[in-house]
């Protein structure tokens, strides 16, 4: 693993993240996230846009696209927490051998370091000590203090950052410091009926038309009435319903379909399914996607 030393500290770096995803979708979103990060004059400066949405809806996909593909950066992802720390955040110290103690650069960190992008996924589940060691570095001073390892790190000029934030109820009231420091808001909604056929395709190739356009028509009638269904859960009911297909090689597609919308999402989620199949005549036959 890559190693730096800062004011005599010597730091192990976190990798980089390599995720093999694919942002299908609106172009408006992603000129959204790069208009925030880009500089347009010498004294121009990045904004730290955050990304709200439902769960599932694609905002790390979003920001790691943005990030890995338009910008041409590195990409580092830090998964927030209710019991993070601000040395979690920043620097953690580990025990090597012969008990002496290494240093260790969080992917935030790290991205600060290399000038790449660091993506705090669902930020809003941290607690207000976590963001306030984050304060000086969403403002202009571009820097954290690391109280563990005694040093400071400042922000290379290409360091980006991107917040997602989940709307729902588990989740933690941003202080109204950092709320400031975190624009401008991109909201993420759920894709429309071709989108979310799209996204379906490229996440499980081998599902046949049939299988995608019920689950694509399960989710559009969710979003419709409100319901939080999400392109992820949609993922998993359609891949465990050809599992079970497979593995029941004569069910028929729309038993099995109700099967995993079951045990994927619970009776509630079938429930539901169940009384808004009347709004189609026959739901399998009805090409939410685009069809060969």
């Amino acid at each position: 693993m890559e190693k730096i030393t800062i004011d005599g500290v010597e730091l192990t770096l976190s990798p980089v993240d390599e995720i093999a995803v694919q942002w299908v979708g609106g172009v408006d979103l992603l000129r959204q996230i790069t208009a925030a990060w880009i500089t347009v004059a010498k004294d121009d400066k990045p904004l730290n846009p955050r990304l709200v949405g439902k769960p599932g809806t694609g905002k790390t996909t979003l920001a790691y696209h943005a990030a890995k593909n338009i910008l041409k950066r590195p990409v580092y992802i830090m998964q927030c927490t209710m019991d993070m720390r601000p040395e979690d955040l920043i620097i953690t110290p580990v025990i090597g051998d012969n008990n002496r103690i290494t240093y260790h650069a969080s992917p935030l960190a790290t991205a600060m370091i290399q000038g790449g992008v660091a993506i705090l996924d669902e930020g809003n589940r941290m607690n207000e000590k976590a963001w306030a060691s984050l304060a000086p570095l969403l403002d202009d001073r571009k820097y954290v203090e690391s109280i563990i390892a005694g040093i400071k790190i400042k922000a290379h000029e290409d360091f980006r950052i991107a917040v997602t934030m989940n709307d729902d109820a588990s989740t933690y009231e941003i202080p109204e410091y950092i709320h400031s420091r975190l624009q401008p808001t991109i909201e993420i909604g759920f894709p429309g009926a071709e989108e979310e056929f799209e996204i379906l395709k490229i996440n499980i190739p081998f599902a046949t038309d049939d299988i995608l356009n019920l689950t694509v028509g399960f989710l559009q009638k969710g979003h419709r009435h409100g319901s939080a269904y999400s392109v992820r859960d949609g993922v998993n009911i359609a891949r465990y319903a050809i599992k079970v297909m497979h593995e029941k090689y004569h069910e028929p597609i729309n038993d099995a379909f109700r099967f995993s919308l079951a045990r994927v999402l619970g009776q509630k989620a079938l429930a539901f399914y169940l009384a808004s199949e009347s709004e189609l005549e026959d739901p399998g036959d009805v090409s939410w996607g685009i069809s060969n």
